[in-house]
């Protein structure tokens, strides 16, 4: 373990998680592609929302909210790969590394909140569809994800609170972004009692958020097998894309998890790729499920096409 008195005054970090990677400008081209359809179909989700009065329901708001939150993920570790992969320039600065580590940590914990809202979201629409709209009013829904962006900021502000005060003895990331364990790994602090800090605050995010999505939907399977075919037709059809979305989100998460606890070991570049696909991955699909499976949607969206001229 290094000493404090090897500790040294970073104002930059240095990049190293791609290094080994073969080919990096076709893999620069292809993230970069793939953030431009991202940002692109979640912008066009807000805007159809936004501008559609008819729209401005809970669920199409939690739809929008999940949009802003999968635009901000994967903007926060998109562009330093993309400027890594296709500039080759492999340093980013300390203040935009503890920016960016803050903002990607919000945004996956945005994600885990959106998704267990809208689960519960769905749960009121089965379970009480004559009272829905008095339950869930546009203005508690608001009000509950400006609650839930301060929790999620709030709790993030954790990582750089703990990082900024501790002495650095060496710059170099082992991954391509400014991931909060890769930061903390450059300190010359004992890393044990920070992530342990670290392991109860993720544990008990993913444990509470994927509990009430699986409750919500344990009961969701116990109302629609009372109901009639057609009522389960349309509760299938209401909820098979939000899990969709959960399962994109949460199932290389929990791989990662089950596979560490199992006691394979996953090399650097693999948990590279797994934590790269959770910030990229799920924002980009995220958009098509809903735009593609959600009448309301679906059908705006192909108006707008239909109104434009072509020559």
């Amino acid at each position: 373990m290094p000493s404090h008195n090897a500790s040294i005054k970073v104002t930059a970090f240095i990049l190293g998680g791609f290094e080994t990677t073969q080919r990096p400008f076709v893999v620069g081209v292809f993230i970069l592609i793939t953030f431009i359809v991202a940002v692109l179909a979640n912008m066009v989700n807000i805007v159809v929302i936004i501008n559609d009065k008819k729209l401005h329901k809970p669920m199409f708001l939690l739809i929008c909210n999940l949009a802003v939150v999968d635009i901000l993920c994967t903007t926060s570790v998109s562009l330093t790969i993309i400027g890594t992969l296709l500039t080759g320039v492999n340093t980013i600065s300390y203040v935009p590394c503890v920016v960016q580590m803050f903002i990607m940590n919000v945004g996956g914990v945005m994600e885990t909140f959106a998704l267990a809202v809208m689960a519960f979201d769905r749960l009121i629409a089965v379970s009480c569809p004559f009272q829905y709209n008095s339950y869930l009013t546009n203005v508690r829904i608001i009000l509950l994800v400006y609650m839930l962006w301060i929790a999620a900021c709030g709790l993030m502000a954790v990582m750089p609170a703990t990082v900024l005060p501790l002495p650095h003895c060496h710059t170099k990331l082992v991954y391509g972004f400014c991931d909060y364990a890769a930061v903390l790994r450059t300190t010359c602090a004992d890393l044990g009692y920070y992530f342990n800090i670290i392991t109860v605050i993720s544990f008990f995010l993913l444990f509470f958020t994927f509990s009430l999505i699986a409750l919500s939907y344990f009961f969701i399977a116990y109302f629609v097998k009372l109901s009639s075919s057609e009522e389960k037709r349309k509760m299938g059809s209401t909820c098979l894309s939000h899990l969709i979305v959960v399962v994109c989100f949460y199932l290389p998460i929990f791989f990662r998890i089950v596979v560490s606890r199992m006691g394979v070991s996953l090399t650097v570049e693999q948990r590279h790729g797994l934590t790269i696909w959770s910030y990229i991955g799920p924002p980009t699909l995220n958009p098509f499920v809903y735009s593609l499976r959600t009448k309301e949607i679906r059908s705006r969206i192909w108006n707008i096409f239909k109104r434009v001229d072509i020559p």
